[in-house]
Parts: C-alpha cells; sequence; structure tokens
C-alpha cells in the first residue's frame, strides 16, 4: 500500500461511536486523540456537505462520511484540529481543505484554500478569523437553527452553564483572544447566535452537545476580568 494513502481496510477501536446528531443535519464525531481529544463535527448541506476538523480516521468514519454524500469541505478551526492524516483524508474525500491563512503553512503536502479576515464559503457558512488560541484560530458560523458558532478551542465549556476562552500553555496570545471574543460579542446578537458548538471539553456538556442561550452567555463574560485572572 502507498504510505501516503491511509489504511482504510484497518478496523477502528473497538470503544469507537459514530456521530452522533447534536442539531437538525449536524453531527457530533466522538473526539479524537490524535487532535489531543478534539470534537470534529459534520455539517449536511445541499450545497455540499461540511466537515469541521478532523475526526479519527478510519473506514467506518469514511463510509459513514460517503453515505451521507460525501464532503465538500473540510475545515480547520485550528492547527490542533488537523489531526495526522489530512493529506489522506483530502485524497480519500475528494474534498476542498479550508484553513485560515496564517496556519496553511502547516500543510505543505496538501491544496489548501486559505482565507484572510473572514469567508463566506456557501449560503449560511461564514468563516470568521479569531486569533488568539491559535495564530490561524477560526470559527465557523452557520445561520440555521437561530445560529451556530463552531468555535473550535477559541471558546470551550468550563461548567455545563459556562463558556470561556481558556488560557493553556499553548495559547499563543491572550489578549488577542479576549478581543476576538469581543469581536464575536459584537458581531452577533440574540437574534444571530443560539447556539455554541465548541471543539474540545465536550464532556462538560452532559450529552446534549452543545451551548444553548449562547449569545447572553457570551454577552456575560467579563472580559477585562478574565485579563486580569489569566
Amino acid at each position: 500500500m502507498p504510505e501516503n494513502l491511509i489504511d482504510l481496510t484497518a478496523s477502528p477501536p473497538s470503544h469507537n461511536k459514530p456521530p452522533r446528531p447534536i442539531l437538525s443535519r449536524i453531527f457530533a464525531f466522538a473526539p479524537n486523540r490524535d487532535s489531543l481529544g478534539g470534537t470534529a463535527y459534520f455539517i449536511a448541506q445541499e450545497t455540499g456537505n461540511i466537515l469541521i476538523d478532523c475526526p479519527a480516521w478510519h473506514e467506518d468514519h469514511h463510509e459513514w462520511l460517503q453515505e451521507r454524500g460525501g464532503v465538500r469541505w473540510l475545515i480547520f478551526t485550528h492547527r490542533g484540529g488537523m489531526g495526522k492524516q489530512v493529506r489522506q483524508m483530502q485524497e480519500a474525500l475528494s474534498c476542498e481543505v479550508t484553513v485560515q491563512e496564517q496556519e496553511a503553512y502547516l500543510l505543505p503536502e496538501t491544496k489548501v484554500k486559505s482565507f484572510g479576515d473572514s469567508l463566506t464559503l456557501a449560503p449560511g457558512i461564514e468563516l470568521i478569523w479569531t486569533p488568539g488560541h491559535s495564530p490561524g484560530s477560526a470559527c465557523v458560523y452557520c445561520d440555521q437553527e437561530g445560529g451556530i458558532l463552531f468555535t473550535g478551542r477559541h471558546l470551550l465549556p468550563k461548567s455545563a452553564q459556562e463558556i470561556v476562552p481558556l488560557r493553556t500553555a499553548k495559547t499563543f496570545h491572550w489578549w488577542r483572544q479576549i478581543k476576538s471574543v469581543a469581536k464575536l460579542r459584537d458581531r452577533f446578537s440574540e437574534d444571530t447566535l443560539k447556539y455554541i458548538l465548541p471543539g474540545a471539553n465536550t464532556g462538560y456538556l452532559r450529552g446534549q452537545g452543545y451551548v444553548d442561550d449562547a449569545y447572553r452567555k457570551l454577552e456575560s463574560l467579563d472580559l477585562e476580568q478574565l485579563k486580569i485572572k489569566n
């Protein structure tokens, strides 16, 4: 087997779970150990299906995606969401890989579409650059269901009721991350942002899979206090 191709005949781990429905036409994959427990999402769209960040890559997931019409766009919310098999996934799925331009260099062997401040990928789907967690950290906005924001590791659950930016040892620029949170707060409203789907720490969501009343929780963050505490 050529070394650049994934062995799709390999069996997935016995504990692997199929993607589960979260909201209408949106599914969440089990955390991927190759992306430090990151959660990837699938959005079924008439204009082309979207995969946000990399799930664990094996035959079951490949078949599951193909049964639902494949993937047109594979989007990364940050460099940590890339996993180890981006090129293999692109070849198997014949999809377009999209990433913020600050991190496109991390995929030298992959054909990549990059963007700057924002990109309208399809009607109702927009990518928004939110640097801080990483230089090219980005959120994906979907206008269905009252507004859904896929935040990667830019905003994460701290408990079942809290969504916050978290400073970690891998945070690229903390104050820039806070500024990016303010950018989202100013951009949206209660009418345009109902749910947040984070890219990690989803165990805090206790099976629900999303943060609801999202704009109110985003608006209530004391960003100045977060700067001081962290």
